[in-house]
């Protein structure tokens, strides 16, 4: 995965340890499955790491992403609990459809994907999430879930503070 990005460098080194967190749970170029990741082994990240279900509608054969579980510090980006929540009950149509997009391409690709997508929907068009998507499958081949990671940048510098804290 080659990407670049003008955003906070500790923000890239997060993403880069649970790329290769992940990394090292493959198995003979398997996918991980849920199963092979333990919580306990990034507990930093946590409180903005998400799990998203994917299921296929066996009729249309359409995808249907579910977030199984979201991280304490996503409450703040989203303004509440997501967890438990398909996209359309989280995003406005436009980023709806954006995550549909990029979460499509974990499923086909069964590879990583990054990006970074402009909070403008929320309101708040100063803030950025620098996001990772990688896919998790429990049988190894089929993508049924996605393990996500999502830093958000921005504040700082648009918000006018220095980072420096008077004693």
């Amino acid at each position: 995965m080659n990407f670049q990005f003008a955003g906070s460098a500790s923000a890239v080194r997060a993403h880069e340890e649970i790329l290769g967190y992940w990394r090292s749970r493959r198995q003979h170029g398997r996918l991980p499955g849920r199963g092979a990741i333990d919580p306990c082994d990034f507990k930093r990240h946590l409180p903005t790491i998400s799990l998203t279900d994917v299921r296929t509608n066996q009729l249309d054969k359409a995808r249907e992403y579910r977030l199984r579980l979201a991280g304490t510090g996503l409450y703040s980006v989203y303004g509440g609990e997501i967890t438990g929540k398909r996209l359309m009950d989280v995003y406005a149509p436009d980023a709806a459809h954006y995550w549909r997009t990029e979460l499509d391409k974990v499923v086909e690709s069964r590879a990583p994907v990054v990006g970074c997508h402009s909070l403008a929907w929320r309101g708040s068009p100063h803030l950025s999430i620098l996001w990772l998507r990688l896919p998790l499958a429990g049988d190894g081949d089929d993508v049924d879930m996605i393990l996500g990671y999502d830093v958000v940048v921005g504040a700082a510098s648009d918000l006018g503070r220095s980072g420096i804290r008077a004693a």
